[in-house]
Parts: C-alpha cells; sequence; structure tokens
C-alpha cells in the first residue's frame, strides 16, 4: 500500500512539472564564405576590369571569414552577422601602371538595416529591414515558414565542438551534400543556416564546399527576452516586397556612390 501511494504522488508531481522550456544564452559563429570573383568589378584606367582581364587585381582574396553572434531566449532567436550592417565601402583604385599608389578605400555609409529573428514556436523566419536614418527611417517586418532540408543521414560519429559533444549528419542541400553537427546537450533547436536545422539539437558546425560555420564560444547566461523581440512599429510587408524595397535601397546607393565621383569598386 505504501509502495502505491508513493508511486502515485510521484505520477502526480511529474504531471506538474512545467516542460522543459528553451533556455538562454549567446553563441559566436565564425562564417567562412568562398568569393565568386566572377561578380568582383573594378575600374583601372578608366576601363573596366572583370576577373580572367590581365589587369585584374592578383591580391583580391578567394574566402571572407566574419563573426556571426546569436542571441536567444524561450523560443526567439535574432541574429547580428558582424558584416550584415557594417558600413559600406569601395576600393578606389589608383594607377597603378604608373605608379599611382596603393589601392585605399571610402566608407560609403549604408543603405538600409537588416535584422533576422527566428520564432522557434511557430518556426517563423523574421526580417526586419530599416532603410533611412534617424526620424526618416522607415521599418519593415517580412515572413517566411522555416522550412528545414529534407533527406537527413544521422550517423553514430560524435565529436566535441565548443566543449558540447555533436553528432555528425549529412544533409543533401544547395546541389550538394552538407555535413552538420549538432548536439542536444543545450535545450535549443537552431541552425545558423535555416534549412539546415535538425529536428531537434543546435548546430555548432556546417560544412559545404563554399561555406562554414563554426561554433566559437557559447554563453548560457540569462537574456531578457525583450533583447530577442522583433520591433513592434515595422510595416508588414511580403518577402517579394521586402526584396523590391532592399533592391531599390542598394540602387539608390550606387547613385550616390557615383554621384560622389567614386570610380570603382568590388562587388559583394
Amino acid at each position: 500500500m505504501k509502495t502505491y501511494v508513493i508511486l502515485c504522488l510521484s505520477m502526480l508531481l511529474a504531471a506538474t512539472l512545467p516542460a522543459r522550456s528553451q533556455s538562454s544564452g549567446q553563441i559566436s559563429y565564425e562564417v567562412t564564405r568562398k568569393i565568386d570573383q566572377s561578380r568582383l568589378r573594378f575600374k583601372i584606367n578608366g576601363e573596366d576590369v572583370k576577373v580572367g582581364d590581365p589587369n585584374f587585381p592578383t591580391d583580391v582574396p578567394d574566402s571572407r571569414t566574419f563573426g556571426q553572434k546569436v542571441l536567444f531566449a524561450g523560443n526567439l532567436v535574432k541574429e547580428n552577422r558582424d558584416e550584415q550592417n557594417m558600413v559600406k565601402r569601395m576600393v578606389v583604385v589608383e594607377d597603378r601602371l604608373s605608379g599611382g599608389g596603393p589601392p585605399r578605400t571610402t566608407n560609403m555609409g549604408n543603405p538600409f538595416e537588416e535584422h533576422i529573428y527566428v520564432d522557434l514556436g511557430t518556426r517563423k523566419i523574421i526580417t526586419i529591414l530599416i532603410i533611412g536614418k534617424e526620424k526618416e527611417a522607415k521599418t519593415y517586418r517580412s515572413e517566411k515558414p522555416l522550412q528545414p532540408a529534407t533527406g537527413w543521414q544521422i550517423t553514430d560519429q560524435t565529436k566535441k565542438i565548443a566543449g558540447h559533444v555533436c553528432k555528425k549528419a549529412t544533409v543533401p542541400f544547395n546541389k550538394e551534400t552538407y555535413t552538420v553537427w549538432f548536439t542536444t546537450e543545450i535545450p535549443v533547436t537552431y541552425s545558423p543556416v535555416h534549412e539546415l536545422t535538425p529536428e531537434t539539437g543546435l548546430v555548432l558546425l556546417i560544412e559545404g564546399s563554399q561555406e562554414q560555420f563554426r561554433a566559437t564560444k557559447i554563453n548560457t547566461n540569462a537574456v531578457d527576452i525583450k533583447e530577442v523581440q522583433p520591433p513592434s512599429n515595422a510595416q508588414n510587408v511580403t518577402p517579394e516586397q521586402l526584396t523590391d524595397l532592399r533592391q531599390k535601397a542598394m540602387a539608390d546607393f550606387h547613385q550616390e556612390m557615383m554621384n560622389s565621383g567614386v570610380v570603382g569598386g568590388g562587388g559583394n
């Protein structure tokens, strides 16, 4: 009889305990991407120069590395890329053939701010676009569903990344097979490449032929939920409308650069 009573009490306590919730904290990723040099353009001695031309600069890097910080609290995630809202720079190429000096850069400001949020509860990706400065700034919001890639093959192989044991998986995505390492030691399901989000787990390393995301530091200190909430004053637009707004802001930015007298530049 005593055993029965203890068992019933245990079941009652288990039923009243809250479900395991998402934790909070910050993750720092190092991102490396190969540069498509076919998209780069320079102007040297008044002539457009692209990859393959004899005067195409030989010191252009074939990859770029930047940081991405992720704040998470509850079911919300906010991404901050070092390069996302950085000041745009144009490379001004002097007349190298006549010894005019090394390339120099000109800060041209930024045509817009863009911030990415992920709602893990409703599985939505929220993009906030801010165009303009201060009182003239306009804020737009667009949403799209988080749709992970299918065909995951989870292996028994494990290794430690940023202090946490991760499982290895391979996933077909973007016409190639990515290697994804994820951990279930932290109760949050997230990936810096949204399409490579596992059913359960936090992705700490993604390896593809053109890019790599590696977690370098994880901090599980408390994060105020307000820090990861999208602004409430944004105008709702469709993803297509957001693309149009972004392209128009970039076109206006390029026109401003031309009017400022900048003679050449590198593409993204």
